[in-house]
Formats: C-alpha cells, sequence, structure tokens
C-alpha cells in the first residue's frame, strides 16, 4: 500500500514565519510510515535543512498545485485569493465557516475543483474540544504587542514594526525594558480569561510584572450581563480573547468612549480573536485588521488620550518556534490518524461540516 503523503505548503501572508509541521513532528510522522514533503520557504523559522535532517524531501517554493493527486496539502493560514478550483485536499485555517468576508469564493474553489477542506479551527475531539489551536500564545504575544503599544503611546510614539523574537525570555525582557523596567502600575483587563487564550494574556502581563490586583480576568460570568462594559474604559489595556460563535452585545463602542472623555485611562485594545468582518464583532470601534509592519490603528474618539487598536491575525508568529512546536505536537496525535479518516471521528465531523458549509457557498453564491 502506498504511503500516506503530507505536503507542507510554504506560508504566503506577509511576515508568517510559523509552520503547520516542525522538524521534530515531521520526523515523528516519518518514523509511522509517512512520506512528508516541505516546499523551501526562506520565511520559516525552521531552516530547510533542519527538515531535510530528518528525512524530509525539499521541493520548490510554493509548488503544491504540482503536488500528486494523492498528496494532502496542509499549512496554516489562508491561501492566496484566486478564482482557480482546488483539486486537493487541504488541512489549514481557512476562516470561511463563520461568513468572513469573501467565505463562500473560498468554499466554491473546493466545489469547482473536488477538493477537500479540513479546517483546523474545526478538529474536535469527542468531548468538542479543539485538537490544536494557537491560543495560549496568541493571548501571550496579544498582551505583548498591546503592552509594547502601551509604551510607545507614554513616549508619544506610535507602535512600529513588529518582529518576531527567538524566545519567550527575549520578548518578556523586552516588554520590561521598554516600559521601563517593569509593567507595575499598569492596569489590563481580559476577556475570555478562562481559555487558553486568555492565560496566555494573563500570564505575560504577570511575568512583565503587573500587579495580581491590576489584572482583571473576566469569562462568562462577568460578561453575561451584557455590554458596553464602563469597567473597560478604566484600565490601561483591554485583550480581548473570547471565541465569538453568535451575536452578543458589544463591550465597548466608539460612542461610549466618547462620552467618557478625558476621564478615559483606557488607551490600548488588543482585539486577539480578530473578528474585525465578522458581523457580530463585539468591539464595533476599528474595521481592519493590522500587520507586523502597521501593528495598531489609531481610534478616532475625538480627544485625549489616544486610543489604538491591535488587531493582528496571526499573533502567534511574534514567538514562531515555540509557538509552531506547541501546535504541530497537539496536532500530531491527529494527523496520525488521517489514514483512517472515514472512520476516525475528528476528521469524520471535520469532513461533515466542510459539505455542509461548501452546500451554503453553493447557494450563497447561486451556483445551484
Amino acid at each position: 500500500m502506498a504511503k500516506p503523503i503530507f505536503w507542507l505548503r510554504c506560508e504566503t501572508k506577509e511576515f508568517e514565519r510559523r509552520a503547520a509541521l516542525t522538524p521534530t513532528t515531521s520526523k515523528r510522522l516519518i518514523d509511522a510510515g509517512f512520506d512528508i514533503f516541505v516546499e523551501r520557504d526562506e520565511q520559516r523559522i525552521f531552516e530547510d535543512s533542519e527538515y531535510e535532517a530528518v528525512g524530509c524531501t525539499l521541493v520548490a517554493n510554493n509548488s503544491w498545485s504540482t503536488a500528486p493527486a494523492t498528496a494532502t496539502i496542509i499549512g496554516l493560514k489562508a491561501l492566496e485569493e484566486s478564482t482557480e478550483p482546488i483539486s486537493h485536499t487541504h488541512i489549514q485555517f481557512a476562516h470561511c465557516y463563520k461568513n468572513q468576508a469573501g467565505w463562500a469564493a473560498v468554499l466554491n474553489r473546493f466545489q469547482r475543483g473536488g477538493g477537500t477542506l479540513y479546517d483546523i479551527e474545526f478538529l474536535n475531539d469527542a468531548s468538542g474540544r479543539r485538537v490544536a489551536a494557537f491560543g495560549f500564545h496568541a493571548g501571550f504575544a496579544g498582551a505583548a504587542a498591546g503592552a509594547l503599544a502601551l509604551a510607545s503611546q507614554k513616549n508619544g510614539e506610535k507602535l512600529g514594526h513588529l518582529q518576531p523574537f527567538e524566545n519567550e525570555a527575549t520578548l518578556v525582557a523586552t516588554v520590561k525594558r521598554l516600559l521601563r523596567g517593569s509593567g507595575k502600575g499598569v492596569k489590563a483587563l481580559v476577556t475570555g480569561a478562562l481559555g487558553k487564550c486568555g492565560r496566555g494574556a494573563v500570564d505575560l502581563f504577570r511575568k512583565i510584572g503587573l500587579a495580581e490586583n491590576d489584572i482583571f480576568k473576566w469569562d462568562l460570568a462577568e460578561t453575561a450581563k451584557g455590554g458596553p462594559f464602563d469597567e473597560i474604559l478604566d484600565v490601561d489595556i483591554f485583550v480581548n480573547c473570547i471565541y465569538l460563535n453568535s451575536q452578543i452585545p458589544p463591550f465597548i463602542t466608539r460612542e461610549q468612549i466618547i462620552a467618557a472623555g478625558a476621564k478615559r485611562r483606557l488607551s490600548v485594545v488588543v482585539d486577539v480573536s480578530c473578528d474585525t468582518t465578522n458581523p457580530f464583532n463585539p468591539i464595533p470601534v476599528y474595521s481592519i485588521n493590522t500587520t507586523f509592519a502597521e501593528p495598531s490603528v489609531a481610534v478616532d474618539v475625538g480627544s485625549m488620550p489616544p486610543l489604538s487598536v491591535v488587531s493582528i491575525d496571526h499573533l502567534p508568529t511574534l514567538l514562531p518556534r515555540e509557538a509552531s512546536e506547541h501546535f504541530s505536537m497537539d496536532l500530531l496525535p491527529s494527523l496520525l490518524e488521517f489514514p483512517n479518516r472515514q472512520t476516525a471521528r475528528v476528521w469524520t465531523d471535520a469532513e461533515k461540516l466542510f459539505i455542509e458549509k461548501r452546500a451554503a457557498a453553493v447557494e450563497a453564491e447561486g451556483l445551484v
């Protein structure tokens, strides 16, 4: 029987340095009988030679469309926009199952080409929990970006180009230095604080020196009454880490912020959830995703102090090596089951969801 094939594609999103498969997990898959092809990629945090050393076959950059039909293409961020049909099976974060901008066009590429999408965001175990996510590192990096934005504001500047850090210790030390030695005196509020993402944000705030009683940890109990919440205006940094799957009242509004005037303390909003184009976005004070090159966007609030939003949709790449290793190891058990995807629940459920969403996309674009 032919060996199962995973084809690790390069990431074409600017500044994205993470990888769905690391040399460590690639070696585990090879030892289990898989063939692993890896596209050459100078942007990736892992060197091509690291993959080659564990037995992967290196192939040309961005060549997945010419891969054997039996190869399963694996990546992280969404593919580049195109109208080309997709015939391969893909494992990735597609960001098209919650009616995000362009969702139907993405799914209809699979419809026209006969391909299959297994969206990593919706790979769940028997208890309904996601098998792999970047949640902790997204929250950790988001809180760090928020602290860096606050430090820049205190110096009368806008947060400049963010560069990925080699490791957590370097990141923490840099944030503390730019906050003049410590985050002591800074107040922060984290929504979704009991989830992995929220725990990551809280962990960063603790490590840079915020006092425990200056870190406000909100979850379902605290947000149950529905927003907007004036308490958010009384902290320096607000980090949103909730997983949004239905409409809720907004946490803050531009009108609320303007009404507070100079009494407002809030200076930085970090929307880790990045539901910018989601019709249910609970932070309707901005309308664009920011980037590593332009990490924050100013909110027009009509008065001082300034308010900026960080809404980078791939924050964990601020710590690309550690985030990739953690994520890929979590995903590994499911990948090892992939040859039995007709019976393995994590894959059968994901395929069923894909078929439902594809049908909705076909109807939405009038292709029926």
